[in-house]
């Protein structure tokens, strides 16, 4: 640094008046609106389990005549991976390790939505006779 640098006088600092502020109130969180009861979209999410692919289907068309009669719209269905379980067993209990039987277990699953699902379309859904062997999962969403 230079003498001239180290020379300046520091700026004379004048008396002023400390004034207060009013305190400034703080903005309240916005809420959001309650959305009513009629306005939220409601789904039905039907998900249709059995071991044979044929009566899951079966029962999969059932669903979306019964929901399309009500006047309700469908979307699917939607195949969703099938479950493959493999057990091996041996033939015999003592001799012969080598003789084995493989089994398999195959566990189909098809995937329903219907939009906007009106009273009348749960009720001819709990009153529809689907096939035995099938399992249905029935899940409101609110969309």
């Amino acid at each position: 640094m230079t003498a001239k640098a180290k020379a300046k006088p520091a700026p004379k600092k004048e008396a002023t008046k400390v004034t207060k502020k009013a305190p400034v109130a703080k903005k309240a969180p916005l809420k959001e609106a309650k959305v009513s009861s009629t306005s939220r979209k409601e789904t039905l999410k039907i998900s249709v389990k059995a071991f044979e692919h044929r009566v899951v289907d079966e029962a999969v068309k059932k669903i979306i005549s019964a929901a399309k009669d009500t006047g309700s719209q469908t979307v699917g269905p939607i195949p969703l991976p099938t479950k493959i379980e493999k057990f091996t067993l041996n033939r015999s209990t003592f001799v012969n390790k080598n003789a084995r039987e493989q089994f398999e277990i195959r566990r189909h699953r098809r995937l329903l939505l219907i939009n906007e699902p009106t009273p009348e379309t749960l009720e001819t859904l709990q009153k529809l006779n689907l096939p035995s062997g099938v399992g249905v999962d029935i899940a409101i969403v609110a969309a």
